[in-house]
């Protein structure tokens, strides 16, 4: 029904009582202010030192650069950053549940760097990120797991079950999915290595750029998904 024949209708029938004027006078300038703005959407960004900003000035780190560049696209949301360096899915296990606040809705969930650096059983990082996904279904948080590129070191067989991991968990959780976070620096690891810091492991304030303009249309879905809850 438009707004004016519903205005019309509203004072007729409360013609003989201010307070239907009133009342129809303000749902009609209620219809013409539109839909109510979308609250704010609240995200942590659960990971290791990719996640934390190592090395980095605080503004240059991955989290600050997400957050302008979602201010960017108009979109309201605030995304805390709890990463800690050196962490493996093991110690991303252990504080996952104590690092949830009651306002959160979406986790971004980056884990893993530490468990290929030190050759951890590919069986083990699963059985943690599973655990960590299973908290999240019971606090009913949306996911965007995000995967990690396996090291060659350890053989093909120990890469490629590393790597199965995060495509298998993201189907039996139902969560988003993020392939590879360092995927934006380039297949070549010579190429990779122009935007990375002097360890070689890290990002430098560039290359976090790069990830962050591939990643955040991702991040745009997760919160997509929050909102049409």
């Amino acid at each position: 029904m438009r707004p004016t024949v519903l205005f019309a209708l509203l004072v007729s029938y409360g013609v003989r009582a201010p307070v239907g004027k009133a009342l129809a006078g303000f749902l009609f300038l209620a219809m013409l202010a539109g839909p109510a703005a979308a609250e704010k959407v609240h995200i942590v960004a659960f990971g290791d030192s990719l996640t934390a900003g190592y090395g980095l000035p605080e503004h240059e780190g991955f989290v600050p650069q997400l957050r302008a560049w979602l201010e960017a696209q108009d979109e309201d949301v605030r995304v805390v950053n709890a990463g800690v360096s050196g962490d493996t899915t093991a110690g991303g296990q252990a504080r996952f549940e104590w690092s949830l606040t009651a306002e959160l809705q979406g986790v971004i969930l980056i884990l893993g760097g530490n468990d290929a650096l030190r050759g951890i059983d590919p069986a083990t990082m699963r059985a943690n990120l599973d655990a960590i996904l299973e908290t999240a279904a019971e606090r009913e948080l949306e996911v965007l797991l995000v995967g990690m590129p396996g090291p060659g070191n350890y053989g093909p067989d120990y890469r490629a079950e590393f790597e199965a991991v995060y495509a298998d968990l993201a189907e039996k959780h139902d969560t988003l999915f993020y392939p590879d976070f360092l995927a934006p620096l380039g297949d070549d690891p010579a190429e990779a290595l122009d935007f990375m810091q002097a360890d070689g492991i890290h990002p430098d304030a560039e290359g976090v750029a790069r990830i962050v303009e591939a990643f955040g249309p991702s991040v745009q879905a997760l919160i997509e998904r929050i909102r049409s809850e």
